[in-house]
């Protein structure tokens, strides 16, 4: 008992001088960079301007910062509504997106905050979209060379989805991965989708860019207004 009481008395001392320690470092510290130190800095590097326009008046004492330079391009992303849109107006898009992966994740949550499900699927071992997505059609599973060969009928994937959507929901996301590996007919059909289920929206990811963009899958697919007119 006694030493422990000992350790506690002993310890207090110490901790109390530490923080006597850091008060006057502090004071110190603002002692030498007062105000004259505040004021040349806010001269050098003026006021931080938070708005998405890299221009700023020199009146003002700008120094063309925005707020894109002090949020990362995976936080934040300033094209998600012209997304929305031409999701809306298109129905069908072939992205491309960096080789490094994620940045399509801020794009997928944002159709799911609009109130989009998702049909995700790989191109890899798809077989022909049309039979895969709107009729049924069979699947052969592995048998390992032991099993009898059988075969399985399963319904179109994109009808029963359609079939078990929420009465809230307000449309069905297909989205491909790997898409480009799939043939100029195969993304035509899948460019045509929506216009065959008109609660679908498709979106392909046909190749890898610098940056996210993307453009309407009618046009990755060559299809034209015209040829669909015809």
């Amino acid at each position: 008992m006694v030493a422990t009481t000992s350790c506690f008395y002993y310890a207090a001392p110490t901790m109390h001088l530490k923080t006597n320690n850091l008060r006057q470092n502090n004071h110190l510290r603002l002692g030498i960079f007062g105000d004259n130190a505040a004021a040349t800095r806010k001269q050098r590097i003026g006021p931080l301007m938070c708005s998405n326009s890299n221009e700023s008046s020199e009146e003002e004492g700008g120094g063309g910062w925005g707020i894109k330079d002090f949020i990362g391009g995976d936080l934040v992303k300033f094209d998600l509504g012209k997304w929305l849109t031409d999701v809306e107006e298109h129905k069908a898009l072939a992205i491309y997106t960096p080789h490094e992966g994620g940045y399509e994740g801020r794009y997928f949550t944002r159709l799911r905050y609009e109130g989009y499900y998702f049909l995700d699927l790989s191109a890899r071992g798809l077989g022909d979209p049309e039979t895969t997505l709107t009729k049924v059609h069979p699947v052969c599973p592995a048998h390992v060379g032991k099993q009898p060969i059988a075969r399985w009928y399963y319904p179109p994937e994109v009808d029963f989805r359609l079939s078990v959507l929420p009465p809230d929901a307000k449309g069905l996301i297909v989205w491909v991965i790997e898409a480009k590996v799939l043939s100029k007919a195969e993304l035509q059909f899948l460019a045509l989708l929506p216009e065959l289920r008109p609660k679908v929206r498709v979106i392909a990811e046909c190749g890898n860019w610098r940056n996210v963009v993307w453009r309407p899958l009618k046009e990755a697919a060559g299809l034209t207004e015209g040829a669909l007119s015809n």
